[in-house]
């Protein structure tokens, strides 16, 4: 059974930083494409950064040189560096695992003015 745990979220002010960490177990971590996704109140999710199993990584245009996708194949894990935070990010985000799609619950981010 495939388990997508997020963890990092929580409250910061405009222009810090957070770290968000996805630990995935149950499947071969290492062939794995990643991805973050968000979903903020009364919008449409977003997808936010990829990282594919060559380590190759892709950004949204809104986070661009702000936020930073890294993996841990020891650790199973992927990471979301979120760095000059905006109210704009405040959302939920989500890791996701594709092909086929696994999702997590969600860890909250809540950027304040």
């Amino acid at each position: 059974q495939v388990q997508v745990v997020e963890s990092g979220g929580g409250l910061v002010q405009a222009g810090g930083s957070l770290r968000l960490s996805c630990v995935v177990s149950g499947t071969l971590f290492t062939i794995k494409n990643m991805a973050w996704y968000r979903l903020a109140p009364e919008k449409q999710r977003e997808w936010v950064a990829s990282i594919s199993s060559g380590f190759r990584t892709t950004y949204a245009d809104s986070v661009k040189g702000r936020f930073t996708i890294s993996r841990d194949n020891a650790k199973n894990t992927v990471y979301l560096q979120m760095n000059n935070l905006e109210s704009q990010d405040t959302a939920v985000y989500y890791c996701n695992v594709a092909s086929p799609n696994y999702w997590g619950k969600g860890t909250l981010v809540t950027v304040s003015a």
